[in-house]
């Protein structure tokens, strides 16, 4: 067996609001609109953050995301508005900032992450 794609899915409860949040993370529109309660993004190759209406499951969601340069993906956050959190330690040199979209869902942004430690 083998997986062509890994699809994260954001539950909110405002597809306006979340598309809104989400266009500012990644700094671009969505890349499929696929139906009226979805909206995704594809982040890697093979790798898409589906935005989707789930009213029960709103702001239960946690997606991280391993970046380059930890400081500078905050500090763009918070020039497009998002709030992010201060940079923390975590293990091993691992840092980690998080951010909340409307709905609540934790989206975590991770520095000097590593395949093997």
């Amino acid at each position: 067996m083998t997986f062509e794609h890994v699809l994260a899915v954001v539950p909110v409860t405002d597809l306006h609001a979340a598309k809104t949040f989400y266009e500012k993370l990644f700094g671009r529109a969505p890349d499929n609109n696929p139906m009226p309660v979805l909206v995704e993004w594809q982040v890697v190759p093979g790798g898409w953050v589906q935005v989707f209406v789930d009213e029960e499951r709103a702001g239960s969601g946690l997606v991280n995301f391993a970046v380059d340069d930890l400081a500078a993906h905050v500090a763009e956050a918070d020039e497009r508005g998002l709030a992010p959190g201060g940079i923390e330690g975590v293990n091993k040199g691992v840092e980690l900032a998080t951010l909340t979209d409307p709905d609540g869902n934790l989206i975590r942004l991770i520095g000097n992450f590593r395949v093997e430690y």
